[in-house]
């Protein structure tokens, strides 16, 4: 049996970790949670799982909360996340909120050695040097569930990373891989939510659709997997059927493949080194898929991709402005504060105005990340 601590457990990955929970009782147990303020989907959690400790975004989520599920211990905010991840009693912590709210007590978790399920990929773009020195330093495992970086991990196993001449990431395209630049001008936020093959978060959906999502992933790729950018390689596959591909030195590919199910990659990150039956899920079945399709990704068309390895080459704090100023952009196209193309706009404006900071602390990052969404939202006024 296996605790498990839940970071951000009424999002999108919260809830399909959930399922895996669920199906494996005698597994797992859900010993900590921790979510926003959706009452409304933690309350059924907290009554099904009855978790040692909750914690809550905020003082009247924590008060709604005590008052329809009478837990007695739910504690609040950053505290709360960094009491629930270091915990005696857990074994996993899962990190699943979204955004680089997540660093402080993903850090906390390294530090009291354990094995981190880490879907919070902020993280890692933001402060990815200290976060990987720590882990390195507390020989803390970091199980990436990130289906890209899930396939990635899955395709080194047994292998030397000496070896490696290239790793492949592909991306389904997201919602508008159809369309040209000029047909994007003016389309609306249920336009951009409209994933053709996962169904995600609205934030990461949106991330998918200017490919800053794939963007990201690049910037953890070089981070989880030790590897050059120049070695990164991103192709677009419509089906999400292969999850990403690994070419050797002697031009052999390891890809792994599977239908388009976040809980399977969830599933293996609990249970690494071993593998559990999952009958919930669909078996692949080559044939019925008859075709495969990939495409070389056009920097020009998807600029958001051409940015983030642009700030990764960069390195120090430029990743943490392309992470911070593409946030608050997004929350602010999903409030119709601006248009869709916008985003990729003020996440360029952003680092273009930001004088790097060649190996920031983790209070420079911070402040970084705060000036830099407060920046975004002077240029929107």
């Amino acid at each position: 049996m296996k605790n498990i601590a839940l970071l951000g457990a009424t999002g999108s990955i919260g809830e399909q970790t959930i399922d895996v929970i669920r199906q494996h009782k005698t597994k797992f147990k859900l010993f900590a949670l921790a979510f926003g303020t959706n009452v409304e989907k933690a309350v059924p959690i907290i009554r099904e799982f009855n978790p040692a400790i909750v914690v809550a975004g905020s003082e009247q989520a924590q008060r709604e909360v005590k008052e329809a599920t009478g837990h007695r211990t739910i504690l609040i905010g950053e505290d709360g996340m960094e009491a629930a991840s270091t915990a005696a009693e857990v074994d996993v912590v899962v990190n699943a909120v979204m955004g680089s709210v997540g660093l402080p007590s993903t850090l906390a978790a390294i530090r009291s050695g354990k094995t981190i399920a880490i879907a919070n990929k902020e993280t890692l773009v933001t402060a990815g040097h200290i976060v990987m020195a720590e882990a390195k330093k507390h020989r803390t495992p970091l199980i990436p569930v990130d289906s890209e970086h899930s396939a990635i991990f899955q395709a080194l196993n047994g292998e030397r990373v000496e070896d490696v001449r290239r790793l492949i990431i592909t991306a389904s395209g997201g919602s508008f891989r159809d369309n040209s630049r000029e047909e994007l001008q003016g389309v609306t936020v249920k336009d951009a939510l409209n994933h053709p093959n996962w169904s995600m978060g609205a934030k990461i959906t949106i991330d998918s659709a200017s490919m800053m999502n794939k963007g990201l992933e690049v910037i953890e790729a070089h981070w989880l997997f030790d590897m050059p950018y120049d070695k990164i390689h991103v192709l677009q596959h419509r089906e999400s059927v292969i999850h990403s591909l690994v070419e050797f030195k002697d031009k052999s590919v390891m890809a792994q493949l599977g239908t388009p199910d976040m809980r399977v990659p969830i599933q293996y990150a609990l249970t690494y080194p071993e593998r559990l039956d999952f009958e919930d899920t669909k078996s692949l079945e080559l044939e019925e898929l008859s075709k495969l399709h990939f495409q070389k990704m056009d920097m020009e068309r998807f600029r958001c991709l051409k940015l983030a390895f642009d700030a990764g080459r960069a390195g120090g704090s430029m990743p943490t402005v392309l992470n911070a100023a593409n946030e608050q952009a997004v929350a602010m196209f999903l409030k119709e504060e601006i248009s869709f193309l916008e985003i990729e706009s003020l996440v360029e404006k952003s680092l273009e105005e930001h004088n790097n900071v060649s190996n920031p602390s983790l209070s420079d990052i911070m402040e970084i990340d705060k000036e830099t969404r407060n920046r975004v939202k002077r240029y929107v006024r």
